[in-house]
């Protein structure tokens, strides 16, 4: 019998949030769950969870003995909550695969089966003798289950397993197929799908196969007994046992090209088998926790209590806030008994059981200064209960929290009030503390150091108050647009943000600058990408540069670069605008190479127009000892990073832009590594030079848990909107969160990772699309670089996905000229034809392991992947646009 776990494919139905990094450093052996709740208020009676839990007006509570010992004492309660609970619970059962003899020696049937109750799929198909390369087929129509569904043309079966009967008291799903040896097949792959929730199980890894002739070739997914395959009469099976004997010589002979009078697989001899494999399923069980805090007003403390209904130890991780900005710290000491410390940063508490222990519970005594109490709860090292992906805040305060809506415009209007006090102290502060440095007697008695100090504590704190402000407001969403406020292109709809329509092409690769006249081969492409339907193109840095690619720039007003000269730049934008096609320039504006060393012998000294010394240099670099003031971002240890909150170098970089605009003819810009500068800088450089266009190349790693991509990407695309937020919307930015979900999807087979878990796009595209500039691949990440590169062959899926798709998708170089220009005019001609635009509307129609589809603006639908889907027809007829391999894309008609 075979042990060998069944590996779970695909993501659960649950999904996984973190916890805030600098408190929560949670053990990393395991990908821990995160688990939301929902409230139900109590009402001044009991609890309505399963347990009872007794609130009333003057509660009487005794600390627990490691707290206080104070006497029992009338107290009010301030807060009392029922929170829901869903606790993920791993349900064992197994997969039984059973080969068995049927009617004759000829007919045969293979039963798999599950344990486990819910919607079962067998997702199958066959391999032929002789058909090298392909492990997937259709099997023949005799062979097909009742209720089998074919998937694709010539991919695969799904069959559904039924109710046939008990095993053990508990439901046992069962499907059979039926199969004759005297056909041509080689081996059944499968593999078994979840229909509730969507997952996927395979045999260590891969799709388990079941050999009906002799197998070799054993990926470690062969089921069924081996002994019965190899038995080969008369002089074949000598030879069939020459050949084994020599596997691993230098020259192999293959045996499936040697004479035989009989085809090996009519002379195999099968041999029925049984195995079992362990399969593991997550479900959700209900629980609740209560916390009620009441106030002592003779002990001047809150006593917080906490019960729950959670099974084993429940440990509560917890602190408290002293103040509004919900930093966790430690409460002073005593605390409660079973109190450990973690790291400074947090305290553990484990909760005692009661007695029949059906549940447990904690009393906390807290000063009544204390402005929170906040906590997780943590049943083992892999679960952790919160909510919704933040800690529970309990609030520590006089007001009372059972009547809400009586309350709430009360409390509306006095926090209202509260906030514009507290703000407006702040705003006081920082006048006074500007008004002290602008002052002659201040200057005269501060050093410049002190002033600097002052005005970059202001600046850390304005970051910070942005920071606090955008976790809690909702994510930008732009579903409320209608198409009639951008269906016509001539609109400029924001400076830099374009027309809606645009589709770009990349004009260069990492090789271009090799030839030294690229500009002008481009020239010669110019009415080619018109035609193709591009209308925005966008050109390598065109300064001089240390680097030929153009990345490390030197002098900025020296167009004279691998590419080409000034006059041939001027004359290729001049071309590009004469067939109705925009130009981006490459503006690398993070870092710039000196020309000089300074007295210690680092190359931090500026020539050129732009002679700037070290105090353009960030002072946080380590490499180039720069005077500036820190960097407002990452670091690009290749070259001195400039310091754009020096107010020259702003002026400077804004003449230079602007200078482009009118010199070359630039309508807008690829922003390099923004990364390495606030935002906000980048708004300032957008209005003084007005592009039509403006995107910036926002690059950072996505989220993984031991080497897979998580399937909630939220984070990761936030920290892209965070940055076009900070340009004040005025730029957009290339959607590397779609990219790399991309990667998996099509690479992997796991499609359903392109919808998240509200049924959107899981980019940015999914959040703001307007700013979201789709891609693939670019000179970084493909070409000879290959930093990052798209799944072989999966190309063309990757265009079918963002071509048809809200947001402004980018064509790479290589892939325009090369074979696969014919599809990707077919693809531009239905997003132009059906005015698909960076705003459009998409809803999901499938996102499962094989395949995903939508339908764009009720215009345009498509699938991408192997498995099978066609739009429906009703109001809308749709005919078939463009199609390749495992993509389809329709028009309504």
């Amino acid at each position: 019998m075979s042990t060998v776990a069944t590996e779970l494919l695909l993501h659960y139905s649950l999904r996984r949030r973190t916890l805030v990094p600098d408190i929560h450093a949670y053990s990393r052996r395991a990908p821990p769950f995160y688990l939301n709740y929902t409230k139900r208020p109590l009402s001044g009676g009991p609890s309505l969870s399963s347990f009872e839990l007794k609130a009333p007006e003057a509660l009487t509570l005794r600390a627990s003995a490691s707290t206080d010992t104070a006497a029992v004492v009338e107290s009010d309660v301030v807060f009392s909550e029922t929170f829901s609970l869903k606790r993920p619970v791993k349900v064992e059962g197994k997969i039984t695969i059973r080969l068995v003899n049927g009617k004759d020696e000829e007919n045969w049937q293979l039963l798999v089966g599950c344990s486990l109750p819910g919607k079962w799929v067998l997702h199958w198909g066959v391999k032929y003798i002789g058909d090298v390369g392909s492990e997937w087929d259709q099997p023949p129509p005799e062979m097909r289950p009742p209720g089998s569904i074919a998937i694709k043309v010539d991919y695969a079966i799904e069959s559904p397993l039924e109710k046939s009967s008990t095993l053990e008291g508990e439901s046992f799903y069962e499907v059979k197929i039926d199969f004759n040896t005297n056909n041509s097949i080689a081996a059944i792959n499968f593999v078994l799908k979840d229909e509730d929730s969507g997952s996927w199980y395979q045999h260590r890894g891969r799709d388990f196969k079941v050999p009906l002739t002799e197998y070799r070739h054993d990926d470690g997914n062969v089921v069924g007994a081996k002994k019965g395959f190899g038995i080969w009469p008369g002089a074949f099976g000598q030879l069939s046992n020459m050949l084994l004997k020599s596997e691993g010589a230098e020259n192999k002979t293959d045996f499936t090209t040697c004479e035989s009078k009989d085809p090996p697989h009519q002379n195999s001899r099968l041999e029925g088998f049984y195995e079992e494999h362990p399969i593991v399923r997550e479900t959700l069980v209900d629980n609740s926790v209560t916390v009620s805090v009441t106030q002592c007003p003779e002990t001047a403390k809150n006593l917080l209590y906490i019960e729950t209904d959670l099974p084993g130890d429940v440990i509560v991780h917890w602190g408290v806030c002293k103040d509004k900005d919900r930093k966790w710290e430690l409460p002073e000491q005593p605390y409660p008994s079973e109190t450990k410390v973690f790291k400074n940063k947090a305290l553990r508490t484990l909760l005692q059981r009661k007695e029949g222990g059906t549940c447990s519970s904690g009393s906390f005594t807290l000063d009544v200064g204390l402005t929170a109490f906040v906590f997780a709860l943590k049943l083992n090292e892999n679960t952790w209960l919160n909510n919704m992906g933040k800690d529970f805040y309990i609030p520590l305060s006089s007001s009372r929290v059972l009547n809400k809506e009586h309350s709430q415009s009360h409390s509306a209007n006095k926090t209202k009030e509260s906030s514009t006090v507290y703000t407006d102290g702040i705003i006081n502060e920082i006048r006074n503390l500007v008004s002290d440095i602008a002052s002659e007697k201040s200057r005269k008695t501060k050093i410049k150091e002190a002033q600097e100090s002052i005005l970059q504590e202001i600046e850390k704190l304005a970051a910070e108050a942005y920071s606090i402000f955008r976790s809690a407001i909702p994510t930008f969403t732009e579903e409320g647009v209608s198409e009639a406020e951008v269906l016509t292109p001539s609109v400029k709809i924001a400076s830099g943000t374009g027309s809606g329509f645009e589709v770009v092409c990349q004009g260069f690769n990492w090789e271009s600058h090799k030839s030294g006249r690229w500009y002008m081969e481009l020239h010669q492409k110019a009415a080619e990408l018109s035609s193709l339907g591009f209308t925005v193109v966008w050109l390598p840095p065109p300064t001089e540069s240390v680097s030929p690619e153009g990345y490390m720039p030197k002098d900025l007003y020296n167009l004279n670069s691998r590419y080409g000269s000034i006059d041939e730049l001027k004359s290729l934008v001049k071309r590009f605008h004469e067939v109705g096609i925009n130009v981006l320039g490459d503006a690398v504006l993070n870092h710039r190479c000196a020309h000089y060393k300074n007295q210690n012998g680092i190359w931090n000294i500026f020539g050129g127009r732009l002679n700037w010394d070290d105090c353009a240099v960030v002072a946080d670099d380590p490499h180039f000892q720069g005077r500036g003031n820190k960097s407002s971002g990452d670091n690009f240890h290749a070259a001195p990073n400039i310091d754009h909150s020096q107010e020259f170098v702003r002026k400077d970089l804004k003449e230079w832009l602007c200078w482009l605009r009118q010199e070359i003819g630039y309508d807008g810009w690829r922003l390099d590594f923004v990364r390495g500068f606030w935002g906000g800088y980048v708004k300032d450089y957008i209005d003084a030079s007005e592009p039509y266009f403006a995107v910036g190349e926002y690059w950072d790693s996505l989220n993984y848990t031991y080497g897979d991509m998580d399937h909630n990407q939220d984070a990761h695309r936030q920290r892209i909107i965070d940055w076009i937020n900070a340009t004040n919307g005025c730029a957009g930015a290339f959607d590397v969160t779609t990219k790399g979900i991309l990667h998996s999807a099509l690479g992997r087979y796991e499609y359903w990772r392109l919808s998240d878990e509200k049924g959107k796009p899981p980019g940015v595209v999914g959040w703001w699309p307007s700013r979201a500039v789709t891609f693939i691949e670019n000179h970084d990440t493909g070409s000879t670089q290959g930093h990052w590169r798209f799944p072989g062959g999966k190309e063309m899926q990757g265009y079918a996905y963002i071509l048809t798709h809200p947001g402004t998708p980018t064509v790479f170089y290589d892939h325009i000229f090369s074979d696969y220009q014919s599809e990707l005019s077919k693809l531009i001609s239905v997003r132009t034809r059906n005015k698909i635009h960076c705003r459009s509307i998409v809803k999901v129609m499938k996102a499962e392991r094989d395949v995903y589809a939508a339908i764009i603006d009720e215009k345009v639908a498509m699938k991408i992947g192997p498995g099978y889907y066609e739009p429906q027809t009703g109001p809308q007829k749709w005919s078939l646009a463009t199609e390749g391999k495992d993509y389809k894309v329709w028009e309504a008609s």
